[in-house]
């Protein structure tokens, strides 16, 4: 398997991240945290999931 890690510098949250108006809620763009690829993993704890952008266009998230 070939792992890609994303590392962000301390600056860059803020760049991706933008707050929903009349929200608390945070808005991330995919094409931000995929960079071009199809899959990437994020570690949640000492769990890896994988999210994966389909060929219909859809954003999957599994364990």
């Amino acid at each position: 398997m070939n792992v890609h890690r994303l590392s962000l510098p301390q600056a860059e949250p803020a760049r991706l991240a933008t707050p929903l108006p009349g929200s608390d809620d945070v808005v991330l763009d995919s094409a931000q945290l995929l960079k071009g690829r199809r899959e990437i993993l994020i570690r949640h704890g000492d769990k890896l999931y994988r999210l994966r952008h389909t060929s219909n266009d859809k954003l999957i998230l599994t364990k």
